[in-house]
């Protein structure tokens, strides 16, 4: 992590210390307090934002299961209230790279998650891994008008 963690407003930071947990422990109850209730999630596989709570959690439930040999490398830090963290994972022999943009509210909860990945291939690989485990429950949450 980077020196300017420290530029992030103390309630964010404790956010992103419960966001540290998830990614080690993968418990989703962890999750769960620290995300608004109109949290926006917004995925590398679809142009429209997914509104509430219960799809961010279903779909980072989802991803920490798949990815294998996840690891953040560096966190950025902007302002008081968003960082970007610099994530590598494996799906089978697929390394990616990606990137998480987080925004945090006054009180510290996550309003937004943005992910992005890179090769498309590994991106194409894990939309397969997401559809075949949570396709038709997160279909529901994609038909929800957009925040």
């Amino acid at each position: 992590m980077t020196a300017d963690i420290q530029a992030l407003a103390p309630a964010a930071r404790t956010t992103l210390d419960g966001w540290h947990r998830f990614v080690e422990t993968r418990d989703v109850e962890i999750l769960r307090p620290l995300f608004a209730e109109t949290t926006v999630f917004r995925s590398p596989f679809v142009h429209l934002a997914i509104p509430g709570r219960p799809a961010s959690l279903l779909i980072l439930g989802a991803v920490v299961q798949i990815f294998e040999n996840f690891r953040y490398h560096r966190t950025f830090v902007a302002g008081t209230h968003d960082v970007a963290l610099e994530f590598s994972a494996n799906i089978d022999e697929l390394d990616l790279k990606g990137i998480d943009l987080v925004t945090f509210d006054s009180a510290g909860k996550i309003v937004e998650f943005e992910v992005m990945i890179r090769p498309f291939k590994a991106l194409q690989a894990l939309s397969t891994a997401m559809s075949a485990r949570i396709g038709p429950e997160l279909a529901k949450y994609k038909t929800a008008p957009p925040a």
